[in-house]
């Protein structure tokens, strides 16, 4: 199992990160339900990369800490970055047409949840599920 990364530029992107994501949860042997929370929050945020960064790229890691291992997911774009980052994180908001659950859903479906965005260089999304 080795790190690796790749670009998220268009919907066909979007969809192979969530193969990716699939397939490296399903090598961790995840349970099902652990591999689904993975592969959703790994959507909605490719998703935001793409839409809201103007694309950017997935990076993934194997990480282990203590006897528990898990996958780390880093969604990094160079677009406007987030002006207000407490109201993108309240759930119900949107800064477009999508149904305001990307950022906030996918906290809730991961173990570890990091942001960091500077407006006018962009934004950096780090979820971590460890098994």
């Amino acid at each position: 199992m080795a790190d690796g990364s790749m670009p998220l530029r268009s919907e066909h992107d979007i969809v192979m990160s969530r193969q990716m994501v699939r397939k490296l949860a399903q090598e961790l042997k995840f349970s099902l339900v652990d591999q689904t929370k993975m592969i959703t929050a790994a959507s909605e945020l490719s998703r935001n990369t793409v839409v809201y960064g103007g694309g950017g790229e997935m990076r993934w890691s194997f990480v282990k800490q203590g006897l528990k291992s898990g996958l780390q997911l880093a969604f990094e774009d160079h677009g406007p970055g987030i002006p207000d980052m407490d109201l993108a994180l309240t759930d119900g908001w949107t800064s477009g047409s999508g149904l305001g659950v990307g950022l906030s859903g996918s906290r809730r479906l991961v173990n570890e949840f990091d942001i960091r965005s500077v407006v006018g260089e962009g934004t950096c999304v780090t979820i971590t599920r460890w098994k």
